[in-house]
């Protein structure tokens, strides 16, 4: 008897299906038909997996806010100059959201319309608070332009960094190592004092 497809799916073959529906028709947009067709099973198999499209968007918003809490509890995030501790951040986020693309791509797309999304939310700010407090601290300790707000800061360095899912395809020339050196390098070039 041949493997029906419906077979082949587990739930992260799923997840990955459904970050990649979310991240083209936008998680209000998508349906569990969406879904069900774009996997090529039936929903009640999807039902099998998970309990709904809110469990799917969770799991796929935890990976990639896992991934980004991670690299605060790194040694190099945890361990000597602020300063260089704000850099570790900063490469290591790069390399993070690339390795994680879809999933940290829609984590940057939601909107707080859902339970979901407003922890995700919550979740992404809690982040950006620890890393404007490096900036602080960097600051305080001479290595940062004390004439930027640490806040700011965090924003265009975070906006910098999280525009790479707009145009990053990891099968272009570019290695995900280098992009997240020239981020390193230009951000605090403009951030560090000279």
């Amino acid at each position: 008897m041949p493997m029906t497809r419906r077979d082949t799916y587990t739930r992260d073959t799923l997840l990955a299906v459904a970050v990649r529906v979310f991240n083209e028709r936008g998680y209000d947009g998508t349906s569990m038909e969406h879904l069900s067709k774009a996997a090529g099973i039936s929903k009640s198999s999807i039902y099998h997996h998970v309990r709904g499209k809110e469990e799917l968007l969770r799991r796929a918003v935890t990976r990639a806010l896992d991934g980004l809490f991670g690299i605060l509890d790194e040694p190099g995030a945890r361990d000597g100059r602020a300063i260089d501790r704000l850099e570790h951040v900063a490469r290591r986020t790069a390399e993070v959201l690339m390795a994680e693309l879809p999933y940290v791509t829609l984590l940057l797309r939601v909107h707080g319309n859902t339970a979901t999304e407003r922890w995700a939310l919550e979740r992404r700010r809690e982040f950006d608070q620890r890393v404007a407090e490096l900036l602080k601290r960097a600051a305080a300790e001479g290595d940062l332009r004390a004439d930027v707000d640490a806040r700011l800061a965090t924003r265009l360095l975070f906006g910098m960094v999280n525009s790479i899912v707009e145009w990053y395809r990891p099968q272009r020339a570019d290695s995900s190592e280098e992009v997240a050196q020239a981020v390193v390098r230009v951000a605090f070039a403009g951030l560090r004092v000279h």
